[in-house]
């Protein structure tokens, strides 16, 4: 889901059709198709079930947004590290949306993928998959928690969810976790129907909701707070005082690792070992496997890495992975049995 992504000015302004369709499209045959056209039919090809051979290939698939290059680079030192510890060359290919990522994984064409908690938790039910971390943004055990957070432009009349009644709101993707679910979970709780009380707009990544909620397409954004506080300002997208943040959601379970059980039982360790033991931004660095793309350790990772050389760790800037596993994503299932949204069922 990186290098073919949606063209912004495309998605940006068409209204999201109602989230339950879209959940829905993940048992389509004809998505299937597209996808399996999309990902490349014979490339990645695995082997039977049963059979201990390693794949010619591994798949790797993230979430997408409106900077595909910048993104594939800051994964780019993580699969550089999966390729040297496997043996196995891995590529990153171009999936356009979190469902088509969850299609692809049901079809046992992407091996690997990195998304929202909420895509986990519906891939969880029509794919082989198995989370095995989630990123650590700092050295501190569970900092890769993320909340979601509705942002207006500065100056808004908007000051509070309470006021988003009639009013057009950007999501990302009906099945990202701080970009629909828990901003839907919000609404609700607030007495707004997101189905029905909003004009739902699916902006289709974290960036574009940003952008497309200052150049007025809609009212409201709802995104992770990562990119208000961080990832945007330090691209120079928006800058402090541009937006205002009118709701935050609880903490919710950083974005999880998630890999096909199809792979053999000797790959899948070694993968797990690789991105929860073996290497974090700093080691991957002192490994020679930035490929020319350092920085600086950030201040919240402490005296223990101050001034050291740093690899961009996958697309939230993250120090490591630490290991996960299913239990840790029950409170998505948790949020969708209090608020029965509509975005948690399959039909």
């Amino acid at each position: 889901m990186v290098a073919a992504h949606q063209d912004p000015d495309n998605v940006a302004r068409t209204e999201s059709p109602p989230m339950r369709k879209a959940i829905t499209a993940l048992a389509s045959l004809s998505a299937a198709a597209l996808l399996l056209t999309a990902c490349g039919a014979s490339p990645n090809a695995q082997p039977d079930a049963g059979d201990d051979e390693s794949p010619s290939q591994l798949v790797f698939a993230v979430v997408p947004t409106d900077n595909s290059e910048e993104l594939e680079a800051s994964f780019a030192p993580i699969v550089a590290a999966i390729e040297q510890e496997t043996g196995i060359p891995t590529t990153i290919e171009p999936v356009s949306s979190n469902a088509g990522v969850i299609e692809a994984q049901v079809a046992e064409r992407v091996d690997i993928a990195v998304y929202g908690a909420f895509s986990y938790y519906l891939a969880e039910d029509v794919a082989d998959v198995t989370p095995i971390a989630m990123d650590q943004l700092t050295p501190e055990s569970g900092s890769g928690a993320v909340s979601s957070v509705g942002v207006v432009a500065a100056g808004s009349d908007i000051q509070d969810v309470s006021d988003v009644t009639d009013k057009s709101v950007c999501f990302t993707d009906p099945a990202s976790t701080t970009g629909y679910l828990a901003p839907a979970a919000g609404l609700i709780d607030a007495g707004i129907d997101p189905e029905n009380d909003i004009t739902a707009i699916n902006a289709g990544s974290h960036d574009v909701a940003v952008t497309q909620m200052l150049a007025g397409d809609c009212d409201v954004a709802f995104v992770a707070e990562t990119f208000i506080t961080d990832l945007l300002p330090a691209r120079g997208v928006i800058e402090d005082g541009d937006t205002e943040t009118i709701w935050t959601s609880d903490p919710i379970p950083g974005t999880p690792f998630v890999i096909g059980d199809w792979l053999t039982d000797d790959l899948a360790a070694t993968i797990t070992e690789t991105v929860t033991s073996t290497y974090d931004a700093v080691t991957a660095a002192e490994a020679g496997l930035c490929d020319g793309d350092e920085r600086d350790a950030p201040e919240s990772w402490g005296d223990e890495h101050a001034g050291a050389t740093a690899c961009e760790w996958g697309g939230t800037g993250a120090f490591a992975f630490e290991p996960a596993e299913d239990s840790d994503f029950d409170v998505i299932g948790e949020i969708c049995d209090a608020t029965g949204a509509e975005v948690c069922r399959s039909e």
